[in-house]
């Protein structure tokens, strides 16, 4: 991937090592589990427990603090960064197509554990964006972990990441993620984790689309490029995830989608660049 001496995204807040989460830094990785433990026996929530042990340690008044991404920072942070820039440009001359102004999301860069709009935010978690802040939050040891865990290499397969996660914003400024939200206490587990594979299926398709355009726009992609953004989606299949952990796979248990239909949807989005075939929802086959 061309990405080298390009734009740096306004929108990146770097946090590692910068004091984010306040009390939980203070009380480290095993409070963190014994909370999570005390939230299931209490049935309170993780972070209303977690507001009770950081006011009683003092860590309350610790604020959050963040630095922006230069051209001085770690090549990761700046490739982050930089991926995030393209979005950007892409996301906005499509929502000028569309008649919309377009919000960029932040992208915030942590270290293991940070706060975010929809609860605690820990690299265990991969990847993931929060619709309450607007944010991607993103430990860029996700990045080794995609080489040493799923045997995923390449540049373009990490802005693949960033970009599905992008896609989810985009999901969330045309209203698709509210209507998943309202219909969620309608439906059984089965029947939303149905909804939630096309929701994710989607953010592939989007991810695809952006590709398309940021080659279109920036000339961005080295041969190879779509390979390694199609060999990240399949590493991340629902099938091939639960293969590799339990040894057998079960369909009802599907949130992101198959290896086939998650690399489908990307290059569905990549070849046509239409935002308006990427309709999972009503697709007849995903």
């Amino acid at each position: 991937m061309r990405w080298q001496n390009r734009r740096l995204s306004d929108n990146v807040e770097d946090r590692r090592g910068g004091g984010g989460g306040g009390g939980m830094r203070n009380i480290g990785i095993g409070g963190v589990i014994i909370i999570v433990v005390l939230a299931l026996i209490t049935k309170q929530s993780p972070q209303a427990l977690l507001n009770k042990v950081s006011q009683s340690t003092g860590g309350g008044t610790e604020q959050t603090t963040s630095q922006t991404v230069t051209k001085a920072s770690d090549e990761e942070a700046r490739f982050a960064s930089t991926v995030l820039a393209n979005t950007e440009d892409v996301w906005t001359e499509l929502f000028k197509e569309m008649h919309k102004e377009y919000e960029a999301p932040k992208m915030v860069l942590f270290s293991d554990v940070d706060e975010s709009g929809c609860g605690t935010a820990q690299s265990a978690m991969g990847p993931f964006y929060c619709p309450a802040d607007d944010r991607v939050y993103l430990d860029l040891s996700f990045f080794n972990e995609m080489e040493t865990r799923f045997k995923v290499v390449g540049d373009f397969a990490k802005a693949y990441v960033i970009a599905h996660e992008v896609g989810h914003h985009i999901q969330n400024l045309l209203g698709i993620s509210r209507k998943m939200q309202a219909m969620r206490s309608q439906l059984s587990e089965k029947e939303y984790n149905k909804l939630s594979v096309k929701l994710e299926l989607q953010a592939d398709f989007l991810a695809g689309v952006w590709a398309h355009h940021a080659q279109k726009m920036d000339n961005i992609l080295d041969p190879g490029d779509i390979e390694e953004a199609l060999n990240a989606a399949s590493a991340v299949g629902d099938d091939k995830l639960q293969e590799a952990a339990n040894g057998r796979v079960v369909p009802d248990a599907f949130t992101h989608g198959t290896s086939a239909q998650r690399m489908r949807w990307f290059k569905k989005g990549f070849d046509t660049g239409d935002i308006k075939d990427g309709d999972t929802f009503n697709a007849s086959n995903l």
